[in-house]
């Protein structure tokens, strides 16, 4: 658990330290006042938290200091975190333990380009493979060039099964024959990478409706997981695009990834708040064990510098 923490505070340490910066480290050994909570005010702004939770956050402060006049920056980051515990109970999102119940369970992964999505679907086959489950990616992002080569560049690095074909091909027959050698060989998750997208673009959105066609033929409870890969240095903006994705395609959960590049590692909050679509995993720096499951505790402690 200790490493796990560890891999949160270093991931989030530009958040810490905007926070920090904005601040003048009120989270120190410095009294609360009335200074210091506009301060923190600002910070929980630019880190992205949204004004529902900065007001949350800054309410339980205030009362404390009311009831103590001696509240130190530490006890208030202790609230804080306690906050966002609150306020994000339920988001952790859980893979079933053990062998699945239905084989090969099928996680699509969606997202626009840049996310990070395809080096995401290698991290998470990675990770899986790790703790001794069986799986197969499937390269369905065949209509950016170099998608397929880059994903498996990943697989040969992480010695990972791979099926894929030539960019340009259709991605619904990509995924149709990965389904059936993940089936054939009794693999436990079957990891699909499709094509970046934005929501103006109906030719790659009718795609997405076709991979997941072309899969309910097999099995018509997949995909089981759909799953929005978010950049989550775009901060609140993030949201729209979640929302977008949600009503398109009815995801069932999220990654956010590149939170290690960025001061605004508050958004992961307001997208869940908006929409309560769980986060499974937060991208947290470039390696393949960088990719980590989401910790609602870890993490509020984590964006306030706590140990």
């Amino acid at each position: 658990m200790f490493g796990l923490f560890k891999k949160f505070k270093e991931g989030f340490a530009k958040t810490v330290s905007a926070i920090a910066a904005k601040t003048k480290g009120v989270f120190g050994g410095r009294k609360i006042d009335t200074a210091s909570l506009e301060e923190l005010e600002e910070a929980l702004y630019t880190a992205d938290f949204g004004v529902e939770t900065t007001n949350e956050i800054l309410a339980e402060i205030k009362q404390a200091h009311r009831k103590d006049k001696e509240l130190q920056g530490q006890q208030a980051a202790q609230i804080g975190a306690a906050v966002l515990q609150r306020v994000l109970a339920g988001a952790e999102g859980v893979l079933e333990d053990g062998a699945p119940v239905s084989q090969p369970v099928v996680i699509v992964m969606i997202g626009v380009n840049g996310s990070g999505k395809t080096t995401t679907a290698a991290k998470l086959a990675w990770k899986l493979k790790q703790e001794g489950r069986t799986v197969t990616l499937a390269a369905c992002d065949t209509f950016r060039a170099a998608a397929v080569e880059q994903l498996k560049t990943w697989a040969t690095r992480l010695d990972l099964e791979i099926i894929a074909s030539q960019t340009g091909a259709d991605s619904a027959a990509v995924a149709f024959d990965a389904w059936q050698a993940a089936k054939a060989r009794g693999r436990d998750y079957l990891i699909v990478d499709t094509a970046g997208r934005l929501h103006t673009k109906s030719n790659l959105m009718e795609e997405l409706a076709k991979i997941r066609r072309v899969l309910q033929k097999h099995d018509p409870t997949a995909p089981q997981h759909r799953w929005l890969v978010v950049d989550g240095s775009l901060g609140s903006n993030s949201i729209e695009q979640a929302r977008v994705f949600h009503q398109s395609f009815g995801l069932t959960g999220l990654v956010v990834t590149k939170l290690d590049g960025t001061s605004r590692g508050g958004a992961l909050v307001g997208i869940y708040r908006q929409l309560k679509i769980p986060i499974y995993f937060l991208g947290l720096g470039e390696q393949a064990e960088d990719l980590q499951p989401f910790s609602v505790e870890n993490y509020a402690k984590a964006v306030f510098g706590l140990e």
